[in-house]
């Protein structure tokens, strides 16, 4: 048997698979197989097969000439374009906004200075295939700065659309305020401030964050470093009734940003604007004398009060005796702690050699164990020129001690609008803004170390920790099922029942801790981080075959925990 290519007049070559004999002095042949249809590595492959030759073992028959981690670059861009998010920021595809999809996308990945993303991205040095997917052949720091400043112009106009998606009228918006340390002394927003972070001395920004009832970020806002908490509420005021157009809204937020101060000054003067937030201990002591009293904690953990110092509004009295424990166990601790320090510098005063001497040397010495501890309205000081002694304030420890457990919510969202219960579980979603700062400021997204000396670059650079954080959340929902995460709010919440107790787990979530497998399909549990490394080893491999055959693409096959992934995440693979 042999090939035989037969040529066709005006047509492609007819392939024959033929055999031949002799009869006498003539050579015969007939057509077994007409092969015209088959590609032409495989019709090679036959031939080589039929001259006997030998065939490359499988291994050798290719070389797989690139590998590229794919499925979490997937992941993440599918989720993106599934929440229209490339659309807000440009409604048709352009360089600028290729970047900036793709500044977003590594920020979730691997978050990485400007040079180490270019580099990331480009195709000679990538990391991923998120580039590629992107159509982006080369990519220079440079550009990505300039689609950076592209971002930071539509902050505005994508804030808006964001708050047209996930807010309404009337609705619960969870408002918070952070900070992240500074390098470089250029920035006019960098100053010397209030560390979040402990980092005493060094210089800060500011910026608050609004979110809906859920969690989902929605816009924010970057502040010279030296602002108070509460003089930012003013102009997020502003943003909520000007810009995104709602004239009714229950702004959320803890004692130390809505103020009273701010409440009554730019708060309650303007109709439609509602509140929730929490007293502060010397207004909830000021109530422990009048109708603060421990009796209304006989038969529940919560209760509603009045009082003439807050008209118009709703005071909610909550009592968790797990946050008593805590804080009698907190207090102790700083006590002995302080005492413990105290009793050197006495000590100091009494040695033989070298005696601390002077109201002010031992002045010094004192008030700087009393700031570390903040423990000074519980110890009377006795100074003289040279000695030194301290003792408990027993009274004022007992006194504060009462109180262990009680805190008071205030609020002026009618009770027919919004129960008591429901006003503390609001109060309490602000540990959802809490998550988000956490997520965009440390190991997820790395808002910090910022470098940026522009004051707009800054704030773009904040923007885009946020959108990336946008596109971050919204996995962490639609994954849950495979994270140490609850996915039953319901279950949970029918467990803890009052929400002044601690948050419980469903028995749900608690069974996927305690298996590390999920209920439903026996797979791996894992945390966020992890399941994104899972996906990464879902490759894209280039293949090159042996020969002058072109190379080809191929995906590797899907594991059955990244299959349950991209289902739930509803993105398709390929990409």
């Amino acid at each position: 048997m042999y090939i035989e290519v037969v040529p066709n007049r005006g047509s492609r070559p007819a392939v024959l698979l033929r055999e031949g004999w002799r009869e006498g002095h003539k050579v015969r042949k007939r057509t077994l197989a007409n092969l015209s249809h088959w590609p032409p590595p495989q019709v090679e492959a036959l031939r080589r097969v039929l001259r006997g030759e030998a065939i490359l073992a499988p291994e050798a028959a290719f070389t797989i000439a690139r590998s590229r981690p794919h499925g979490h670059s997937a992941a993440v861009l599918g989720t993106l374009r599934q929440l229209g998010l490339d659309r807000l920021l440009a409604p048709r595809r352009s360089p600028e906004r290729d970047r900036a999809v793709a500044l977003i996308g590594s920020r979730v990945l691997d978050p990485d200075s400007k040079l180490a993303t270019a580099r990331a991205l480009s195709v000679e040095s990538a990391t991923s295939t998120l580039g590629e997917l992107l159509g982006l052949e080369r990519v220079e720091a440079d550009e990505l700065y300039a689609a950076l400043d592209w971002l930071g112009e539509r902050q505005a106009k994508v804030e808006t659309a964001l708050a047209r998606r996930h807010l309404e009228e009337g609705t619960l918006v969870l408002y918070d305020v952070s900070s992240s340390y500074f390098e470089g002394r250029h920035c006019p927003l960098a100053r010397i401030g209030h560390s979040r972070d402990g980092k005493k001395g060094s210089l800060q920004i500011v910026f608050g964050l609004l979110c809906n009832a859920e969690g989902c970020p929605v816009a924010v806002e970057v502040y010279p470093g030296n602002t108070g908490d509460p003089t930012t509420l003013r102009d997020q005021i502003a943003k909520v009734r000007s810009r995104f157009g709602f004239s009714r809204v229950v702004f959320v937020g803890d004692r130390g940003l809505l103020t009273s101060a701010r409440i009554r000054e730019e708060l309650a003067p303007v109709e439609g604007l509602d509140w929730i937030s929490a007293l502060r201990t010397e207004s909830i002591r000021k109530l422990a004398e009048g109708p603060l009293q421990p009796s209304l904690f006989d038969e529940t953990d919560l209760a509603e009060i009045t009082h003439p110092d807050f008209p118009g509004e709703r005071l909610i009295a909550c009592k968790n005796p797990w946050l008593a424990i805590e804080r009698a166990r907190k207090r102790e601790a700083l006590l002995q702690a302080t005492e413990s320090e105290l009793e050197k510098v006495a000590a100091a005063t009494r040695r033989e050699k070298r005696a601390l001497r002077g109201k002010d040397q031992i002045g010094l010495r004192v008030g700087k164990v009393l700031g570390r501890f903040k423990m000074a309205k519980h110890f009377a000081i006795t100074i003289t020129e040279t000695a030194f002694t301290y003792q408990r304030k027993q009274e004022a420890i007992e006194a504060e001690a009462a109180l262990d457990g009680i805190y008071v919510l205030r609020t002026s969202v009618p009770s027919e609008v919004l129960g008591a219960q429901d006003t503390v579980r609001a109060y309490k979603d602000l540990a959802k803004v809490e998550r988000a700062f956490r997520c965009m400021k440390t190991v997820d997204l790395q808002l910090r170390p910022i470098h940026h000396r522009l004051e707009e670059r800054v704030r773009a650079h904040v923007f885009l920790c946020m959108l990336a954080y946008y596109v971050e959340w919204h996995m962490r929902q639609r994954l849950a099922p495979l994270l140490f995460a609850e996915d039953d709010s319901q279950g949970a919440a029918a467990r803890r029942g009052s929400p002044v107790k601690p948050a419980m787990r469903s028995t749900r979530a608690e069974a996927k801790a305690e298996t590390k497998r999920t209920p439903d399909d026996d797979l791996p549990v894992h945390r966020f981080r992890g399941l994104l490394a899972h996906l990464a080893t879902l490759t894209k491999n280039t293949i090159q075959p042996q020969g002058d055959l072109p190379s080809f693409d191929q995906l590797s096959a899907p594991t059955p925990l990244q299959q349950r992934a991209f289902d739930l995440l509803e993105v398709p693979i390929p990409l």
